[in-house]
Formats: C-alpha cells, structure tokens, sequence
C-alpha cells in the first residue's frame, strides 16, 4: 500500500480534526478554563487521534500486503475473490462483493473458452486423421505404380502430410501432457523413423545423409521426438546449397544426451540466430530461399521440447548444427546402465 498516498487522502479528516480542537479551545477559553487544563485536553485529543490514524494506517497496510502477497501466488488472479477473507467493513464488503461477481463472470468465460477450444482442437484431430487416409491411399497407388509422374506426387504427398501433422501437433501443442507416452527409445531408430519418413524428398533433392549411430538411449516421447525431428530435417532439406549433407551424431557430456543434427545449408545469419523459435518469424535467409516459409515449425519445436524437458538450441558457424539435448535424473541413470 502506497503509504504518501494513504496519508494523502486522510488530510481533511486531520483538517477536520484540527479546526474542532481550535473551536473547542476558543470556546472552552471563554467560559474560563485555565490554560494547563485547555493544553492537557489538547493533547489527550490529538495523543488519541494520531493513535488512531497509526493504528488504522498499520491495520489496513497489513491486510493490502496480504491481499497483494495471495495475489503473488495465485496463478489464475481472478480467484482472489474465492480465497481471501470476508471483509468486516461494509466499504470493503461492497468491494468484496464486486470482486466474486467479476470473478465468477471471468471463470464462465474461461470455461466456456476451455470447451471451445477443447471442440476445435478435437475437431481438428478429426479433420487430419480424416486427411490421413485417402493421403495414405494415395501414396499406396503411386508405390504400386512407378513413374516419374508418381515420384513427383508422392514428393507432394509427403509435404502435403506433413503441412497436416504440423496443424495435429499445432492443435495438440497446449495440453501435450494428455497425449505422452514416455518410454526409453534408441534416438537412431528415431531417426531412421524420420528419415524413411523424409525418403522422396531427400531422394528428389539429392541430399547426402552422414549418420554417426551409436546405441545410445534416452528416455522420452517417440511420437513427438518424431515430429520435431521431422521439422529440423526437412528444414535442413529446404535450405539446402547445391550438395546438401545432413549430419547425425550424438554427444555426451556428464547427465546429459545431445542428438545433433548438422547441416551445410544457407545457414541463419547471426542477427536472426535468436529469433528463430519465435512465432511466426522466418529470417532473412528463410524469406530469399523460400516464400512459403510460415514460421511455426520451429516455433511448435521449441514448445514442445518445453513441455518435454528438452533443451533445443542452434548454431550456425559454417554449418547449422541443433542440438536436442536430454537430461537423465538419478532415477533414469541406474536404469540405463
């Protein structure tokens, strides 16, 4: 509680005060009171009136500072109605009262934001698993029937798919707690996943794969692993220079496993190198290379890597290097060994 302000606004109330002592001495002087007698009830009135104002001043900064430090640990504030004391005043009591009816206006509006958002997003998983299937049946005609012609579609089929799995992961990205499933998995085998998963584009663009495998494990979810593995390497893809080569290799260093995807592309420029996990941004290089550059896969990587406890970070010195680094606690290490 703001203390000048406090003492502010109680400045009539002490003006007050003060021209009712000035009567009283004027009046009591008249009708003969002695002057120690007239100074004596002074000073107990004003001795009582700063007792009051002190006392009233620390009472009511201690219930702000409550109020104000429950507030702090909420992380919803519009349930501070539901939580706090009732007030004894009857000022505070009106206050009191605004604040349940803005609170519990502010929690309908949540909720019913929650049950549209719920709809979406399952109308959404709907959509895309409907997609899936004649996107499926599609690529299944072009394997049984090889021609260029058929190369070139499964090319766009893939992309295709993956503009789907991206808008899946988009919907799913706020909750994927609901979704986990975390297991130990072998990060080649992910990627190998990906790669086959990648094979016509890869294919098409010519591009070299140099895997360093090893056998180690990490303990995660495979699905989303794959998603946002999926997203880096087909960046990588897109971006490429004339011989494009992706590189795969993991590093290790104490409680902690780092799979390193590299590659020789175009590159991120150092200035844009910080903002390429926000939302919506591309780069410089992202725009000249390619104009249908949205900005969101790198953006849904990070924030799931959040969600995963997955440190995800880049470099780009020569060659664009992430890194999807995972920590293993005391209770992972013994199973692991």
């Amino acid at each position: 509680m703001n203390g000048k302000l406090y003492w502010r606004q109680r400045i009539p109330m002490i003006l007050l005060n003060g021209i009712g002592m000035a009567a009283l001495a004027a009046f009591l002087r008249l009708n003969g009171i002695n002057r120690d007698s007239l100074l004596l009830i002074l000073a107990v009135w004003g001795t009582v009136l700063a007792g009051y104002l002190i006392w009233t001043y620390r009472r009511r900064k201690a219930q702000m500072d409550e109020l104000l430090h429950l507030s702090e640990q909420l992380e919803e504030r519009y349930l501070l109605p539901a939580v706090m004391e009732r007030p004894t005043r009857a000022d505070d009591l009106v206050f009191y009262q605004l604040l349940r009816q803005s609170g519990k206006s502010m929690l309908e509006r949540v909720s019913a934001a929650e049950r549209e958002q719920d709809a979406y997003r399952e109308y959404i998983e709907q959509w895309v698993h409907g997609c899936k299937t004649p996107i499926t049946a599609m690529k299944l005609l072009c394997e049984n029937h090889r021609t260029d012609f058929t190369k070139d579609l499964l090319m766009e089929l893939e992309q295709i798919n993956r503009s789907i799995e991206q808008a899946l992961y988009y919907a799913r990205s706020e909750h994927p707690e609901k979704d986990y499933l975390v297991r130990e998995i072998r990060l080649f085998d992910v990627v190998h996943q990906e790669i086959a998963e990648n094979r016509y584009l890869l294919r098409q663009c010519n591009v070299q794969l140099d895997l360093a495998e090893t056998d180690v494990s990490v303990y995660s979810d495979e699905k989303w692993l794959c998603f946002i593995l999926n997203q880096i390497i087909v960046n990588a893809v897109k971006y490429r220079t004339a011989s494009p080569v992706i590189r795969f290799f993991v590093e290790q260093s104490g409680n902690q496993v780092t799979l390193c995807i590299a590659d020789n592309g175009i590159g991120i420029s150092a200035g844009d190198l910080p903002r390429i996990f926000d939302k919506g941004f591309t780069g410089e290089n992202g725009r000249n290379a390619s104009q249908a550059a949205t900005g969101i896969g790198l953006y849904l990587c990070k924030r799931l890597c959040e969600k995963l406890d997955i440190s995800l970070t880049a470099a780009s010195d020569g060659e664009t290097v992430f890194r999807l680094s995972f920590y293993c606690n005391d209770l992972i290490h013994p199973v692991q060994g």
